[in-house]
């Protein structure tokens, strides 16, 4: 049994998403971060970062903050979604740390001027915009001629995609990327993702273009 901490986030959805994926048993705990709860001192002793996801891994006693380690430490105990073949590996992790480095950071940025707080700085939509639609091109680019990021369907997609979910919170058109809009719809309609999409709670249907 694994014990997840999470809240209605993109960097949430990751994990909720993976465990749904592998059908593994979990009970999902609500860290609401509008209400601050993520700097309660239980909730520290676990991420001692604050942030959302956290995992306890009640079969190992590992106990893991950061989406893209708890992803890593899913795959790697299931033996699913990070391929073996050296190759292969390499590149899906190669395209995970993009999404840590690059999707996440900006596209957060993004929400935070744009969706958020519009209006307040012009030099700052003005760049986090651009850099959004920069990352979508590249997102685009590698999927003109593959189904997911990395061949097969892993956890460099199961990264990514939640960010993608908001893409109305970018002001971004999907059909202005029809090889992401392929790949959105495709891991749109898979039964896990539509259950993790959901986890903690219950919310609005998964956005379509």
């Amino acid at each position: 049994m694994i014990d997840l901490y999470t809240w209605s986030t993109p960097n949430g959805r990751k994990v909720s998403i993976m465990l749904e994926e592998l059908g593994l048993d979990y009970t999902s705990h609500t860290i609401d971060i509008g209400k601050n709860e993520q700097f309660a001192e239980s909730f520290l002793k676990i991420s001692p970062n604050n942030r959302i996801p956290a995992i306890v891994d009640n079969d190992t006693g590992i106990s893991l903050m950061e989406s893209g380690a708890i992803l890593m430490y899913l795959a790697e105990k299931t033996g699913k979604f990070l391929s073996s073949d050296p190759a292969t590996r390499w590149t899906t992790i190669e395209w995970l740390m993009w999404q840590m480095g690059g999707v996440g950071p900006m596209l957060g940025q993004a929400h935070h001027f744009v969706h958020f707080n519009k209006g307040k700085s012009d030099y700052a939509e003005e760049r986090y915009l651009n850099e959004t639609k920069r990352l979508y091109g590249v997102l685009d680019r590698r999927l003109a001629d593959r189904d997911y990021l990395a061949g097969e369907y892993s956890i460099a997609d199961i990264a990514t995609w939640p960010w993608i979910s908001r893409f109305e919170w970018q002001t971004v058109n999907l059909n202005s990327y029809p090889n992401v809009k392929k790949w959105y719809l495709a891991i749109a309609a898979r039964p896990a993702v539509q259950r993790g999409y959901h986890v903690p709670i219950k919310q609005p249907e998964i956005p379509m273009p």
